[in-house]
C-alpha cells in the first residue's frame, strides 16, 4: 500500500463525524491524553487514551469512530481495534477541524 492509498482510504473529519451522527449505536473515541481531552474534544466523544486501547472493552459489532490531534494516533488506533477484530473509522486528527469543541 502506497502513501495516496492511506490517504485515499481516509473521510474528511467532517464526512466521518456526519456518518458517526447518522450510524446507529456507533461511538467517537478521542484517543488523546486526559489532558487534551478536557482542553477540548467534540462534543459526544469518549476519552480512550490510545496507551489504554488494550484495555478496551467496547462490546463487538459496535461501528467505533477514532481520532486524535493530528491523525498519527488515530491510525495506530485503528490499527490495534481491527487487530482485535472491531469495525473502525479512522477520522483522522483536529487539527483542521473548525467546529464545536466542548471541554
Amino acid at each position: 500500500m502506497g502513501l495516496f492509498d492511506w490517504f485515499a482510504r481516509r473521510p474528511s473529519l467532517a464526512e466521518g463525524l456526519e456518518t458517526w451522527k447518522s450510524t446507529p449505536g456507533a461511538v467517537l473515541l478521542d484517543v488523546r491524553t486526559p489532558e487534551e481531552y478536557r482542553a477540548g474534544h467534540i462534543p459526544g466523544a469518549q476519552n480512550l487514551p490510545l496507551n489504554r486501547l488494550s484495555a478496551a472493552s467496547a462490546p463487538a459489532g459496535v461501528p467505533l469512530f477514532v481520532y486524535c490531534h493530528s491523525g498519527a494516533r488515530s491510525a495506530q488506533a485503528r490499527r490495534i481495534l481491527e487487530g482485535a477484530g472491531r469495525t473502525v473509522t479512522d477520522l483522522g486528527g483536529l487539527m483542521g477541524y473548525r467546529g464545536p469543541l466542548e471541554s
